[in-house]
């Protein structure tokens, strides 16, 4: 029988991924999982990804371009506005959509602390995200910047507690030089 040609079928399963570690968390993905969510025989994950890590990596560079893409779109280079407004906007644009996405985004994230796998792609989130914002302040208020804002959002997530949008942008203003 020739092999069906199927273009999209890696994306598939990494949206496939996404979907599983959303639903039953790191934990529940397996090849097997993964396979059965993206309608596709087992051997087509494995042919793409030899090993979960590696479509671990995938899901994860994947979900880190969703909030690199709400400051890209907040914070256009040469901007001159009030920083840690547009920060603390960006924070809500994020943190008031689908949830289930900034959830799975910090599960990876945070998966990366047991898996080396993942820590390289970690850092170039950090790396990306710190260079955004150093579009508009200095590298280590950047930097600094960045994890105040990682702090924020896994408070918000960590306690079900509504985001407060103005208590993020006065904390924010006093990293600001």
């Amino acid at each position: 029988m020739p092999r069906r040609y199927d273009p999209g079928r890696r994306q598939r399963i990494i949206d496939a991924a996404i979907r599983v570690v959303g639903r039953d968390g790191i934990a529940g993905l397996s090849h097997r999982t993964v396979a059965a969510e993206a309608d596709v025989p087992v051997g087509s994950t494995t042919y793409h990804f030899a090993t979960l890590e590696e479509l671990l990596v995938a899901a994860l560079r994947q979900a880190n371009e969703g909030f690199g893409r709400v400051l890209a779109e907040l914070l256009p280079e040469g901007g001159d506005g009030d920083l840690a407004a547009d920060l603390a906007r960006a924070l809500g644009k994020w943190l008031a959509g689908e949830r289930t996405g900034v959830e799975l985004e910090y599960e990876l994230y945070l998966a990366a602390l047991r898996r080396p796998a993942l820590r390289p792609v970690a850092a170039e989130w950090t790396e990306q995200g710190a260079a955004l914002l150093a579009r508009r302040t200095d590298p280590v208020t950047a930097r600094a910047l960045l994890a105040l804002m990682d702090g924020i959002c896994l408070q918000v997530l960590l306690t079900g507690g509504s985001y407060d949008e103005e208590y993020a942008r006065a904390t924010l203003a006093r990293l600001i030089p």
